[in-house]
């Protein structure tokens, strides 16, 4: 018997799972300008075409809604390394390694979708509501996958409300590594096929709610061996003679038009120190006498006064020519990433270094201690969401989250293992919270601990036993030069839309109103460790306030 059913984007199908397993999804609501997702799972348990144990279908969909219609299938991936070793809770899916739905892929066979016996597939469908449309009101979008001897039809009922979704206003950075490209790819850094390349993730990233872009203006010192390199992708030309430097800002600029043409409105500028710490320079590559060499690196001290020297004169050279065309306040600014408590001091002897230039700018870090704050080190904390509380208590201002790999337990986050709805959650978090920036360090890390090896994606998940899966990317590299997206980065441009929306109910409202709304649901106060339990009960949120909303308009 073949079975079609639709269900949510929430829902993780295992290939060894049936359709039984999950809720059906028969109707949902939408905001107009809004970007719907859910799954239609397909399973059967005979063979349907002689010996070929698979069928090939044609989707096509009727309704109002049809024209606006995409299909992906949900691909399986290795998944050596599903949580962090005792660092987990009983809300994963699963914890032993396999293969786990999380990429998405085009259709094949000139855009059909198949099924197998005995195995469980989806067909990942997106609808994306015009935000000029008169459509209104509840709609059925009939979705037919047939060829000539066998067809099969489900049905959705989507509720159009006629308000448009309001622009996202989150900061939103997910760390994009240009390296990593060039190395998967095989092409020259900044040659004409790596920016094609670079432009087509970033417009992927942008696609999904991300507006600010990790800028090399040097080598970003992150995830790096001590004494180790990264590929240089350094973007400012630097030339050194008789002791005093010139810059050439040439490929910033060509960077900045990219950025411009895509839509992301902020550049976060790489960071000025060494990770953990702060305790040496980047990797700076120069042409000093003619020859191209690196000028600092490990060997350089953060505070001595060749690298000062260096800062004094590069920094205030690239505001000004950011200001020339009023880009300068479109620039975010790092010290180190990820300092300890230990490190205090040396994060304040290396900010001091460059704070007096940076004066007027938004320097921030992500960080885990509120003595950084406490202490005036950095004005724009960057905690950890299963840190962040202190920050809150303190009412913090201009408040940013971030995760990675050591927020397992409780909190949101978008690894593999997890389920869905504990990744969107995140959304209403940051409402509540008014948290006004995320970041997640990796976009695309194709690399293993310490890049010293790069990995190849397909295979490798975290990083060669570094990471949970999902920790180090969240869009795979794609034959063409494209970036192929995953489940996770869609479920959380949810999230964001589950912000915009919780946005516009609260100002038809009130914000106290709208979190009640949230918390009543909830049965308890929503907060950074409640996450959503079931998908059941973020999707109820979601409706509440489609609803609110709708009552309104």
């Amino acid at each position: 018997m073949v079975k079609f059913k639709i269900v949510s984007s929430l829902e993780k199908p295992f290939w060894d799972m049936t359709p039984e397993q999950f809720p059906t999804l028969s109707r949902i609501s939408a905001l107009r300008g809004e970007r719907v997702s859910f799954q239609v799972l397909t399973h059967s348990d005979t063979l349907s075409n002689g010996w070929l144990p698979r069928s090939l279908l044609t989707p096509t969909a009727k309704g109002a809604l049809a024209d606006f219609v995409e299909y992906r299938t949900v691909n399986n991936v290795p998944v050596d390394l599903p949580v962090n070793y005792a660092l987990y809770d009983d809300q994963y899916l699963r914890t032993t390694p396999g293969l786990y739905p999380d990429r998405l892929q085009p259709l094949t066979y000139g855009g059909k979708v198949f099924y197998r016996m005995n195995y469980l597939f989806a067909v990942w469908v997106d609808v994306t509501i015009p935000k000029d449309t008169d459509i209104k009101g509840e709609t059925t979008l009939t979705l037919t996958f047939a060829n000539e001897g066998e067809s099969y039809t489900v049905s959705i009922v989507i509720d159009v409300i006629p308000a448009e979704l309001p622009e996202q206003t989150l900061m939103l950075t997910q760390w994009f590594h240009c390296d990593c490209l060039a190395q998967y790819y095989r092409v020259p850094v900044w040659s004409e096929e790596h920016w094609r390349i670079v432009e087509n993730f970033a417009r992927v990233a942008y696609k999904n709610g991300i507006n600010m872009l990790l800028t090399p203006t040097f080598t970003p010192p992150l995830d790096t061996e001590i004494g180790g390199e990264r590929l240089t992708t350094q973007l400012v030309g630097v030339t050194v003679e008789n002791g005093k430097y010139s810059f050439d800002f040439s490929l910033v600029d060509r960077w900045v038009e990219m950025c411009d043409r895509i839509g992301i409105k902020y550049f976060e500028i790489a960071h000025l120190f060494t990770q953990w710490g702060a305790k040496h320079a980047p990797k700076v590559m120069a042409t000093v006498n003619g020859e191209y060499k690196r000028i600092f690196g490990w060997e350089t001290e953060a505070t001595g006064e060749e690298y000062s020297t260096f800062l004094r004169q590069f920094i205030p050279a690239f505001i000004e020519h950011m200001k020339k065309n009023g880009n300068d306040k479109r620039c975010f600014f790092h010290i180190s990433d990820e300092p300890q408590l230990e490190q205090l001091e040396s994060y304040k002897a290396a900010k001091a270094v460059v704070a007096d230039m940076l004066e007027g700018y938004t320097i921030m870090d992500a960080l885990s201690n509120y003595e950084f704050y406490e202490q005036g080190l950095v004005k724009t904390p960057i905690p950890a969401n299963n840190h962040i509380k202190p920050f809150i208590e303190n009412k913090v201002e201009n408040l940013w989250t971030y995760y990675c790999c050591g927020q397992c337990i409780k909190v949101s986050n978008r690894l593999i293992a997890m389920p869905a709805w504990r990744n969107r959650s995140i959304g209403m978090q940051m409402f509540k919270y008014d948290i006004v920036g995320f970041l997640q360090w990796g976009y695309n890390f194709y690399n293993n601990f310490y890049s010293i090896d790069a990995v190849n994606p397909y295979a490798d998940s975290n990083g060669e036993y570094w990471v949970p899966a999902g920790d180090t990317y969240s869009v795979y590299p794609g034959e063409d030069g494209n970036a192929l997206e995953s489940t996770r980065i869609l479920v959380f441009h949810e999230g964001l839309q589950d912000i915009s929306a919780m946005k516009l109910c609260a100002s038809l409202y009130s914000k106290e109103e709208v979190v009640k709304a949230i918390e009543d649901i909830l049965g308890e106060e929503l907060t950074f460790d409640r996450c959503a339990y079931t998908s059941q009960e973020m999707l109820c949120i979601r409706e509440k306030i489609n609803a609110m909303i709708k009552a309104r308009v």
